[in-house]
C-alpha cells in the first residue's frame, strides 16, 4: 500500500470503498487494493493538473508579469523532478 493514500482518513475511506467495489465487480482480491490505489492516485494527479492549469490561466489573464515568472518556476520544477527520476 502507498503511504500517501493511507495517511488521510478520507483517502483511506475512498480506497476501502473502491477496493470493495472492484472486488464486487470481479477483480481478484490480491489486485484490487493496488488497482484502487492507482485509480485514486491518477484522479489526484488530474485534479492537481487542473488546479495548476486554472491558476496559470488566471495569472496569464490578470497578472501577466507574474505569469512569466510562474512558468519559469513550473519549468524548473519539472526539470528538477525529471533529473531526480533519471538519477534515481
Amino acid at each position: 500500500m502507498y503511504p500517501e493514500t493511507t495517511s488521510d482518513p478520507i483517502r483511506q475511506e475512498a480506497l476501502t470503498a473502491l477496493t470493495a467495489k472492484m472486488i464486487e465487480q470481479g477483480c481478484p482480491d490480491r489486485y484490487a487494493p493496488a488497482l484502487a490505489a492507482s485509480i485514486i492516485f491518477q484522479t489526484d494527479l488530474d485534479l492537481r493538473n487542473a488546479q495548476l492549469s486554472r491558476l496559470l490561466s488566471w495569472l496569464k489573464q490578470d497578472y501577466s508579469d507574474v505569469y512569466a515568472l510562474a512558468l519559469k518556476i513550473v519549468e524548473k520544477t519539472r526539470a528538477e523532478f525529471e533529473h531526480r527520476v533519471i538519477e534515481g
